[in-house]
């Protein structure tokens, strides 16, 4: 199995500049993907007071900086944008980087920002009722010539996404781990499934409620690619190590059990076993999530030492 090892950034509390600084290091080392989220403030939410760049903009710079790796957001929420723009700007983000595009949404968590926005920020139930429609809104305009459809959140009369993506079918992510709605959602409208900051167990765990979903929807569970964002806290000591899980545990207050769980705490000699126990849960891509600042020198080693080690024990 192919497995895609890729680098999800936060762009938040850095600046343009050491965006475009790292990205163009990430894709000259030979990752396989780089991708943004769609936030307008931090996540996690610490009152909106630091530095965030928009997604789409954002991307669009990604895309020329960079010639090897797939890009995309891991993922875009669907009510900050009409699924019909989203579609287009996918396709033009497409054109962009030469067919290296991939698309993500999802049906949104970062309450706070949306509200300071002026965003309805509805309850799940409707949001992946938004979700799904999108879903079927974009997956149509990006391969039919028109596309009409009336939904309780969306519609579209006769639209056209001219031109076309580069890509024969740009894949379509959604994020996600809910297994009764989100999952089932995946089962029939996604080409990839990414799930955030969870546990090899509970990876595998949400993996096989996946291939259940398929089956109730005669789906090739091959069919859908499986992906996972783990949070990048590591170290070249285990005193430095102690200090990342601090830092985590600081970040995420309200919730550092669950980010710890799905995080890779560890020095580099530790991190490619850890990285494998995904792939053996079924993970088909997997990334680290940077969130600035990190430890440098582990990064370097993280793309020198232990991506080719992945790469090696999974030939």
């Amino acid at each position: 199995m192919t497995v895609s090892l890729g680098v999800h950034i936060g762009q938040q509390n850095i600046s343009m500049v050491e965006l475009r600084k790292l990205w163009k290091k990430l894709d000259s080392s030979g990752v396989d993907w780089i991708s943004l989220w769609d936030h307008f403030y931090e996540a996690p939410y610490q009152n909106g007071e630091g530095d965030h760049f928009e997604a789409l903009t954002t991307l669009a710079t990604l895309a020329a900086d960079t010639s090897h790796a797939k890009i995309g957001c891991l993922v875009f929420y669907v009510g900050y944008r009409n699924p019909a723009l989203l579609a287009k700007a996918a396709s033009t983000l497409d054109h962009i980087s030469n067919g290296r595009f991939e698309l993500g949404i999802g049906a949104g968590w970062h309450i706070w920002e949306a509200r300071s926005y002026g965003y309805a920020f509805p309850d799940i139930g409707t949001r992946l009722d938004m979700l799904d429609e999108a879903a079927e809104i974009i997956g149509r305009l990006l391969q039919e010539p028109n596309t009409t459809f009336s939904g309780r959140h969306f519609q579209v009369d006769n639209a056209t996404c001219e031109p076309k993506p580069l890509q024969k079918k740009m894949p379509l992510w959604i994020g996600g781990r809910g297994e009764k709605k989100t999952l089932e959602i995946v089962a029939r409208r996604a080409d990839g499934w990414n799930a955030a900051y969870v546990s090899p167990s509970d990876f595998l765990h949400l993996n096989q409620v996946l291939n259940e979903w398929c089956g109730e929807h005669n789906r090739a569970p091959e069919s859908i690619r499986r992906g996972v964002n783990i949070a990048f806290a590591m170290a070249t000591t285990p005193q430095k190590v102690k200090l990342e899980r601090q830092r985590l545990r600081d970040q995420w207050a309200n919730n550092p059990a669950q980010i710890e769980s799905g995080a890779l705490i560890c020095t580099p000699e530790q991190a490619a076993e850890r990285i494998c126990e995904y792939i053996d849960a079924g993970a088909e891509a997997v990334n680290i999530a940077l969130r600035a600042p990190w430890d440098e020198e582990a990064l370097e080693k993280y793309l020198g030492e232990v991506i080719p080690e992945v790469r090696k024990a999974t030939l």
